[in-house]
């Protein structure tokens, strides 16, 4: 990791400027002693002991420039951190949603290192990842613009090493309070800075100006920093008009301001006042594009997304995206990316509401909604190649979507814009947009990213259902409500998963729509299977490759043989197991489907293993753990690790089954998935207890049967226990006979071959 501050909001995550590229109003905190001192004192004690604090609040109210102050802090205090900085724009006060701490967490876990698709899921197991990466590390975090406790905890490092510098507008007190945390409350600039940063920005345009003028012009921006910055960008745009006139102009928007508002946010109503006389200056195009961009459903854009609002094409539309960074409305953060302030986007929104007729900022919302839903819909097609596409409209006249030329480009587009698809969502359905927040909904699932979070998506999946109930249209509600059906399982909330794929299923049946009928028979028993209710999951998948022949859906109906093999495995039945893994691993080879391929492999080689082919076992497990790491995709190498370690322990490979169950629970505790995890450690306890070392053997079975009672998961407990028991017998025989009771009691329930085999092993073990 490098000492640069790791810039987020930045695609390219460009490293900070110095000091001769900071903005003229960071370059104006240099003379901010007071302050500076104050933050360089958290670095060390009297006696020389590092960091007093590790979290320091700078507080202010809007455009008071905390953001400068704690960037040009962070640069001076680089090397006080070797281990690195991170950033992050929380967007506290944004009008748009804040950036969540689990969404903070992601970014920052890939900066140091974690994979995307590794990232936890759940915030706890993120945020502890994120702790354990950053002990003994000496780390500055910068967490900019946040507006609660809420979002800042979890980002807290804890680790003496760190400091974490928080700007917000509120004070932030339970982080005092609970945290330990300094506040700085960051006032507005002292006089003579004030006209010292205006003199600053302005050199070399206007040399002559009465300091009495600039003292009256920075007494009219309130003496904020960002209200100075764009008012001297304006005076020096007009180095030949005079300053009395300037002034003039800015009290006629301030008597302005001053009839709009209620009077009781002096500051901010400078700020504003600021923003509109810069504003007014705008010739009338690059005006037009500055207020249409207040109807982008996020702050951070990029120059294809801003020609559709406007409606131009991309060149003419970076022309005028260059006069708005020029006149710092809007800021740059990367080759065609852009960025609002969130007082600027707010006041931007305002006035596109204000000065554009309804019937064209509509129109002009719809143009940049229709963009985003084509282009995820062109990414799809490298995303989720299997999944129908949804029959779209053509794009509005003038309207280009982007299209992907390789795998890689679509995922780094869903990567970099994965918010504003969110919020694209969110947007359409605020402006009645029923159509489009459905569509965008849907062909969202089949276009996140491979690293998107899964709690991501379910939240917009409702507010698409709900849409497609206002519309009374059942293929939406039923497409919907199969993706939700999916969205649960994929956070392990089974109990809502089956209720939406129950829902979904007679719609599809009413609607005559066999193909996706049969998506729900395999998705209920992939539900099933993930729950141990083998004998109901088998029921489904049986369905569900009946129902796929019908259609023709090769692809399909080789995936649900996978699941069924995997069902008739987990119960026992080793011949339908076989018979069934063999034609889905023919099937799935002749569609050169690689993912499917592999799993077909690690469900063989646990057959092979348990039927005494460990050779055979051995070269198989190899085999799908090879296609994981080439399809990248450690979920799935994760899982097949465990089995590979099992393969290799079958052979008497103990050291190499050590390192393979070791790389899955460290993969697995990324991924934030427990209950592999701690399949990972039962195979540990069984490694050891091969090589008779129990009293090893014995933790790390018990952390397995902790988990999984944790989970609720019965089956993996009792296999736990058992092998807790057996780790235990000659040591501890009192308590292997009750971890022994203990794992009867939970396998009483299940009547497969595998349960039966199990307790008859337990209750000969109780006898002896």
């Amino acid at each position: 990791m490098s000492g640069g501050i790791h810039f987020h909001d930045a695609p390219d995550r460009e490293s900070p400027p110095t000091p001769r590229q900071l903005p003229a109003d960071v370059r104006g905190f240099v003379n901010r002693v007071d302050e500076l001192q104050e933050l360089n004192a958290v670095l060390a004690d009297e006696d020389g002991d590092p960091l007093v604090v590790s979290v320091f609040v700078i507080a202010g109210t809007a455009g008071a420039g905390k953001t400068s102050l704690a960037l040009c802090w962070a640069h001076q205090a680089r090397d006080h951190f070797p281990d690195g900085q991170l950033y992050v724009n929380l967007r506290g006060y944004d009008p748009g949603q804040p950036v969540t701490a689990h969404e903070a967490l992601h970014r920052f876990l890939i900066s140091l290192g974690v994979h995307a698709q590794s990232v936890p899921q759940d915030l706890d197991a993120a945020a502890a990842l994120y702790r354990s990466l950053l002990a003994e590390r000496r780390v500055l975090v910068v967490l900019d613009n946040a507006a609660t406790v809420g979002q800042v905890r979890p980002l807290l490092p804890g680790s003496v090493g760190c400091l974490v510098v928080v700007t917000s507008r509120s004070r932030l007190s339970g982080l005092a309070v609970r945290d330990g945390a300094r506040r700085l409350t960051l006032g507005t600039l002292p006089e003579p800075e004030a006209v010292a940063l205006l003199r600053a920005i302005t050199a070399g345009y206007r040399p002559q100006d009465d300091p009495d003028k600039l003292t009256e012009l920075a007494r009219l921006c309130a003496q904020l920093p960002l209200a100075l910055r764009i008012a001297a960008e304006r005076a020096a745009s007009f180095p030949h008009m005079g300053l009395d006139d300037l002034i003039a102009d800015l009290r006629d928007e301030s008597a302005l301001w001053d009839a709009l508002s209620v009077g009781d946010e002096e500051e901010t109503d400078a700020v504003r006042t600021v923003f509109a006389w810069s504003y007014r200056a705008l010739p009338d195009q690059v005006a037009r594009l500055f207020r249409l961009l207040g109807l982008h459903p996020g702050p951070e854009f990029g120059l294809h997304a801003a020609a559709a609002l406007a409606h131009l094409t991309a060149g003419r539309t970076r022309q005028l995206l260059d006069s708005l960074v020029g006149a710092h409305l809007v800021e740059q953060t990367a080759p065609d990316r852009y960025q609002f302030h969130d007082l600027l986007r707010a006041y931007a929104s305002d006035q596109a509401q204000h000065e554009e007729a309804p019937a064209q900022w509509q129109a002009a919302l719809r143009r940049v909604l229709g963009w985003y839903l084509h282009t995820a819909d062109a990414a799809q097609h490298w995303l989720a190649p299997a999944e129908e596409h949804l029959p779209l409209a053509p794009p509005a006249d003038g309207v280009q979507p982007l299209a992907f030329p390789d795998y890689n480009s679509a995922v780094d587009w869903a990567e970099r814009d994965r918010a504003n698809l969110l919020q694209a969502v969110r947007t359409a359905a605020a402006a009645g947009e029923d159509q489009l927040t459905w569509q965008l909904a849907a062909v969202l699932w089949n276009a996140q990213a491979p690293s998107a979070p899964g709690a991501d998506w379910p939240s917009v999946g409702h507010i698409g259902l709900a849409a497609a109930e206002r519309l009374g249209d059942n293929t939406a509600r039923a497409l919907l409500l199969t993706d939700l059906g999916m969205g649960y399982t994929r956070i392990n909330s089974f109990a809502e998963s089956l209720e939406y794929h129950h829902k979904a299923l007679p719609i599809w049946r009413d609607l005559g729509d066999r193909l996706s009928e049969a998506h729900s028979l395999n998705l209920l028993g992939l539900v099933h299977l993930r729950s141990r209710q083998l004998t109901e999951a088998a029921r489904y998948f049986e369905r569900a490759i009946t129902a796929f022949q019908l259609q023709g859906a090769t692809h399909w109906e080789a995936t649900a043989l996978s699941n069924l093999a995997s069902a008739h495995y987990r119960a026992g039945h080793f011949r339908q197991a076989t018979a069934t893994i063999d034609q889905a691993l023919t099937a799935h080879r002749s569609l050169n489907n690689q993912r499917g391929e592999g799993n077909a492999l690690h469900l063989l080689s646990n057959l092979q293993r348990e039927q005494g082919a460990v050779d055979a076992a051995l070269a198989s497990a190899h085999d799908a753990v090879e296609i994981a790491l080439s399809l990248r995709a450690h979920r799935l190498e994760g899982f097949w690790l465990i089995t590979l370690g099992d393969a290799q322990r079958a052979n008497g490979l103990l050291s190499e089954a050590l390192d393979s169950y070791q790389r899955a629970a460290v993969l697995h505790r990324r991924l934030g998935d427990r209950s592999r995890e701690a399949l990972a450690w039962y195979g540990v306890g069984e490694t050891y207890c091969q090589l008779d070392r129990e009293a090893e053997a014995t933790n790390f079975y018990r952390q397995a049967a902790t988990a999984h009672h944790e989970l609720g998961d019965a089956w993996n407990e009792a296999l736990s226990l058992d092998g807790l028991a057996q780790s235990l017998r000659s040591r501890d025989p009192q308590s292997a006979r009750q971890h022994w009771a203990e794992a009867l009691r939970l396998l009483a329930d299940y009547d497969d071959p595998r349960a039966a085999a199990q307790r008859n092993r337990i209750e000969r073990r109780l006898g002896t």
